[in-house]
């Protein structure tokens, strides 16, 4: 559909080397983007961005720490000389270094949680939103979780940093509609990626959540590409401030409290 078309546009995936970001930033190329997929090790991001090429697509891999202002500067204005400004952020970035009760965390766990899950796409809407204002538009998606929305058990901190881009995004929303900026968020339930690996590939926790989901299976990478397509293209130029939960039914079955 032509309302899919992306053509001209340029997009930066963040935590685009695999999992869910690796999977948006093919989509997006594969709808016309070019696409500049970051994340913090240049192997990962040469692969995906060769991926690209291979199938016809234009991509740029950059290296770049979510929670390093200089990198994410020097991510931004690679960008600009390459394609020549910004229509579209995808952050997508995570990490959670810790599993367990929230008492148990140690500061640095909390700081690190927070550097790249919150910190990192606060200071790239920072970056992006003045190219996108030159541009009369632009789209910004984050990646939550239905963790930010109810909190997951043994995931206190993260789900903490989750409900932090949910508000994030819905202030952005607020402030940005005058200058054409959507702002969205999407909110993933359990994705089959080495990222939740610790739930999925624990047969007793899988199955609870399988007995919980009203669509009855755990998620895949590819559940969540028409989402993040959908809110990069012009048919959501109507759509500010959402979160769309992509969980199979987790949350209105109340599996999370």
């Amino acid at each position: 559909m032509t309302a899919f078309d992306l053509t001209d546009k340029v997009a930066i995936v963040t935590g685009g080397s695999r999992g869910i970001g690796r999977e948006i930033a093919l989509a997006l190329a594969e709808a016309g983007a070019k696409v500049v997929v970051a994340s913090r090790k240049q192997e990962g991001v040469d692969d995906v961005a060769a991926e690209i090429e291979r199938r016809g697509g234009t991509a740029l891999a950059i290296a770049a720490h979510m929670g390093q202002e200089e990198a994410l500067t020097t991510l931004v204005e690679r960008t600009v000389e390459a394609f020549g400004g910004v229509d579209i952020a995808v952050n997508n970035a995570g990490t959670n270094p810790h599993f367990g009760p929230l008492v148990t965390a140690t500061a640095a766990q909390w700081d690190k949680i927070m550097e790249v899950n919150l910190r990192g796409a606060f200071l790239l809407c920072q970056r992006v939103i003045p190219l996108m204002q030159e541009r009369g538009g632009g789209k910004i998606i984050n990646v939550a979780s239905i963790a930010g929305v109810k909190p997951q058990p043994a995931m206190g901190i993260y789900s903490v940093s989750k409900a932090g881009m949910i508000m994030l995004t819905q202030v952005l929303a607020q402030e940005l509609g005058p200058f054409n900026i959507q702002v969205n968020a999407l909110a993933p339930g359990v994705i089959k990626t080495r990222f939740s690996g610790v739930l999925w590939q624990t047969p007793s926790i899988a199955e609870a959540i399988k007995e919980h989901t009203p669509l009855g299976r755990l998620g895949e990478v590819e559940d969540i590409v028409g989402a993040a397509l959908y809110l990069a293209s012009p048919l959501s130029d109507y759509v500010t401030g959402a979160v769309l939960l992509i969980d199979g039914g987790m949350n209105v079955a109340g599996f999370f409290g």
